[in-house]
């Protein structure tokens, strides 16, 4: 037996002919200025484009510990439903397409992720869709999580805030799916009438039957840099009512200027300034006193 041919040669040949594994997705490129991005820095920004700020869709999952104090929460599953009521089938199964969302999802049973924690030192539920999920469309699950974290908010004596990202209405479920819009509204003025706050936050994009609900019901309206918020998408509009729309149209800017939306608010400061709103609506009169406190000094 030759050592150095039987053992040395190939231990030798495989060093050299091994290719060197690189991880994927090492970089990406912004859509806006197409600039490339190197994605830990990116993902450390909470997917904010560092050269020119374009806002990018950001899952709940990445969102909620930028939101809560030491970035701690706690899930709550959503209720169960029957997952495929009317057997719809398209170019595929619907119950095929929820598996296949679900299996990329991280977990997630559906296109709303619910969770409550400190923000601010002070409990409060959030409600997030995700586009990621079935482009954030709305069915009986999400509309049973949002009923559920308006529940969680009245018996927590807790602000809900509501993050939205959706296409509208999930067609898989037909008429069913169109019965959420009145029942997330009423579960919304639940909240209302308990007298505890409710804040949307518009993300991109935030259109149909959600923004014909629950989302455009808030006491405040904010929405991140350059969203989409509408009903209808700007060329189902522009080929009804045959004529040019503006600049800008249904982008959170715009919304700003017209009055639909209260703040444009870059992500990064979404925190501090959900807590100063919700102080503000819950110790009305401890904002005023040390306003008070201040000009009196």
């Amino acid at each position: 037996m030759n050592w150095l041919t039987n053992f040395v040669r190939p231990k030798l040949r495989a060093l050299v002919s091994r290719k060197k594994e690189a991880p994927e997705n090492l970089w990406l490129k912004c859509p806006k200025c197409e600039q490339m991005l190197f994605t830990r820095d990116w993902e450390a920004n909470q997917e904010v484009c560092t050269h020119c700020g374009h806002h990018m869709r950001l899952r709940p999952m990445k969102r909620l510990p930028h939101l809560f104090d030491d970035g701690k929460f706690e899930l709550h599953a959503l209720p169960r439903v029957i997952s495929d009521p009317l057997k719809f089938r398209d170019t595929k199964r619907y119950d095929a397409r929820l598996k296949e969302a679900q299996g990329k999802a991280h977990g997630g049973a559906d296109a709303l992720v619910v969770a409550s924690g400190l923000m601010g030192n002070r409990l409060t539920v959030v409600a997030a869709l995700d586009f990621g999920f079935m482009g954030g469309s709305m069915g009986t699950a999400v509309g049973e999580g949002l009923v559920m974290a308006a529940e969680l908010a009245v018996d927590r004596k807790a602000p809900l805030i509501v993050f939205s990202a959706s296409g509208g209405a999930r067609m898989q479920e037909g008429i069913l799916s169109l019965m959420q819009l009145t029942r997330t509204t009423i579960a919304v003025r639940r909240v209302k009438e308990a007298g505890l706050p409710y804040i949307v936050v518009l993300t991109d994009p935030t259109t149909g039957g959600v923004s014909a609900s629950f989302a455009m019901l808030g006491d405040v309206h904010l929405a991140e840099p350059e969203a989409i918020i509408g009903f209808a998408g700007p060329r189902v509009i522009q080929d009804t009512i045959r004529q040019e729309l503006p600049p800008g149209f249904q982008r959170s800017e715009y919304l700003l200027e017209h009055g639909m939306v209260d703040a444009v608010v870059h992500r990064h400061k979404l925190r501090e300034t959900l807590i100063r709103l919700v102080t503000l609506l819950m110790d009305p009169l401890v904002v005023e006193s040390r306003s008070l406190a201040v000009v009196g000094a």
